[in-house]
């Protein structure tokens, strides 16, 4: 931070260090030093929110358990929720051929970091038009640390700009516009919402509310938040949660074959198992 900038509040290079700690033991957040500025920023609200004068006496509280319901409050502030509709388009056709191959099943996909919907409303779409349906044999879970974007997303209202890039085909099939007080916003049809179930989710649990295997699941720029050894210890709990066939999808700046012996490539940030029989297998490992 600049020596020359006032701050509302007192906040130094340990309250920073601490807080890094708390977020990663918290949610495996690996913060970078360049993020002190953000961190300020985003909890300073916290502060004023909740009328607490000093970061000291915030993180204090926060870990004697004084705050209530804070600790999912400070997660919320410093979870990065960037996100559009079918960002990274490259992996949609691929996901479209995929459920194709399996039409008379019954199709299970997690979305892991669902944000504000985008993404899961992006898959829901894709297999809609895969199968020509709006009723298609597919049942998304989507989850995400962060309870403020979830419930963003089961809404599923947006402002037309944020729609704006799909095809006028898509927004008419897909999305509901507003009017009167709503115009301006659009809405993602009930069959689309229905195709989705969101659910509060934090990686780092030891416990996972959630059933496989999948048939694909989304794990996209996400792992970039993590060190390597967290990485290696989701991916480990992925593996025995994807059916042979299983497609898993990485973000554009995220490797996972420096991090697991069980994937191979299948395509452009997609991965499949690796079932040759040199192949490793990661084993879950257990907190």
């Amino acid at each position: 931070m600049s020596k020359d900038t006032v701050k509302e509040f007192d906040f130094n290079s340990r309250d920073f260090e601490r807080v890094r700690e708390m977020i990663y033991k918290r949610a495996g957040i690996a913060l970078a030093d360049s993020k002190q500025e953000m961190v300020y920023s985003r909890l300073a609200r916290r502060l004023r929110a909740i009328g607490i004068s000093s970061f000291v006496k915030y993180l204090d509280d926060l870990e004697a358990g004084r705050l209530g319901n804070e600790w999912e409050s400070f997660t919320n502030a410093l979870t990065t929720n960037l996100t559009s509709f079918f960002r990274e388009a490259h992996h949609f056709p691929l996901l479209a051929e995929h459920v194709k191959k399996h039409r008379g099943e019954q199709l299970n996909i997690w979305c892991s970091a669902s944000s504000t919907g985008e993404e899961p409303y992006s898959i829901a779409m894709t297999v809609c038009e895969a199968f020509n349906s709006l009723t298609p044999p597919v049942h998304i879970i989507a989850t995400d640390i962060d309870t403020n974007v979830l419930a963003t997303a089961a809404n599923g209202v947006y402002p037309l700009e944020r729609i704006d890039k799909l095809s006028a085909e898509q927004q008419r099939r897909f999305f509901l516009k507003g009017k009167g007080d709503k115009a301006g916003m659009a809405r993602a049809r009930p069959e689309l919402r229905q195709l989705i179930t969101y659910r509060q989710l934090n990686l780092l649990d030891d416990k996972w509310d959630i059933r496989g295997p999948f048939d694909v699941i989304f794990c996209r720029n996400v792992m970039i938040y993590f060190d390597k050894p967290t990485q290696r210890k989701i991916l480990s709990r992925f593996v025995p949660m994807m059916k042979p066939d299983a497609l898993l999808f990485a973000g554009h700046s995220e490797n996972f074959l420096y991090v697991s012996d069980s994937l191979k490539l299948r395509g452009k940030t997609v991965y499949e198992l690796d079932e040759r029989p040199g192949a490793a297998r990661i084993a879950p490992q257990r907190a």
